[in-house]
């Protein structure tokens, strides 16, 4: 397998359905199809707002020029409905099953996104066990504050010798309820041991400059609201999808829905979004960076590259 990882908008997805195109061919398909690593992307008609951009997935090469465009097979996008709560131990069952059919054709893997503890649980092989809810300890929480609530998570936490991935286990009181939950439980059971190996990839880190990523971001940030993310938050909102669950799946959804309920102006929600978007950027290298530590080989290449540049750069790691 192939694994494309980088921060957000330093243009995984394109190199990772170009990459897909240039691979060898399988019985007249193409060689390469992709895996998604996004924790969001799975959720329909939520495309602005988690970045789908599924026109990236259609390949244009240019040679000759008659050539038509190639569309490239992807996976574990759209595939369960906004208002759920996906999960880590879902994701694992999903990936190896989309992993084991296109390994079965004969075609190439490349797992793609910026979920770390997606692309880290995969890559390694965390065995997990699923959690049930606990509304008995649920209704005990309700009504404490978000510093509480973070404080229990980390005594919690620590008792149980985990560690703290990342701050979205705590940015609202219904993620840190969930956290407090899934550590109660793992502290009241051991876990099985589920048999899901380790999957070894050349793994490639698409690294952009810090001053050209936040560039990006906001630029792209400002196109997403041009093209309809806020018609898009107040469609959910119109299924009847609960505001609380859209402020759940955090960053876009969450400020657009605090503006569309009168929490924020307009300038309020852009910029704290903005913000909320470099931060998250940042966090995704920390955790990239962590993998490097715990034993990781990730080959970095410039995302400011020509495109054919990049790919060939990766087919001829993939050939050694």
């Amino acid at each position: 397998m192939i694994t494309i990882l980088g921060p957000t908008a330093s243009g995984k997805t394109p190199l990772a359905a170009s990459l897909a195109a240039a691979l060898p061919r399988v019985n007249g398909c193409v060689g390469g199809e992709i895996i998604s690593a996004d924790s969001r992307q799975v959720y329909r008609r939520m495309d602005i707002g988690t970045g789908k951009d599924l026109c990236d997935y259609r390949v244009v090469s240019g040679l000759p020029a008659d050539t038509p465009p190639v569309n490239i097979p992807y996976h574990l996008i759209d595939i369960c409905e906004p208002g759920t709560k996906y999960n880590l131990f879902q994701y694992q069952q999903d990936f190896f099953d989309a992993y084991t059919d296109i390994v079965s054709r004969g075609v190439t893997p490349i797992l793609c996104g910026g979920t770390g503890l997606y692309i880290e649980a995969v890559l390694k092989g965390y065995q997990l066990s699923p959690v049930p809810q606990n509304q008995e300890l649920r209704d005990k929480l309700e009504g404490k504050s978000l510093d509480e609530l973070t404080r229990m998570l980390v005594e919690l936490k620590a008792k149980n010798g985990s560690t703290m991935h990342n701050k979205t286990d705590v940015d609202s009181c219904q993620r840190a309820i969930r956290a407090i939950e899934i550590e109660t439980y793992n502290s009241e059971h051991p876990l099985p041991l589920r048999e899901l190996p380790p999957v070894p990839s050349l793994i490639i880190g698409v690294d952009i400059d810090r001053e050209a990523r936040r560039e990006k971001i906001s630029r792209r940030l400002k196109t997403r609201l041009e093209e309809g993310m806020i018609d898009e938050v107040k469609g959910l909102m119109e299924e009847g999808i609960p505001a609380e669950d859209l402020i759940y799946y955090g960053l876009e959804y969450k400020f657009v829905t605090e503006y569309i309920l009168g929490r924020l102006t307009y300038d309020e929600m852009f910029t704290r979004l903005e913000i909320a978007i470099h931060q998250f950027a940042k966090r995704q290298m920390t955790w990239f960076r962590g993998m490097e530590r715990r034993g990781f080989t990730i080959h970095w290449i410039d995302a400011l590259l020509p495109m054919e540049e990049k790919v060939t750069e990766i087919l001829e790691m993939w050939k050694k």
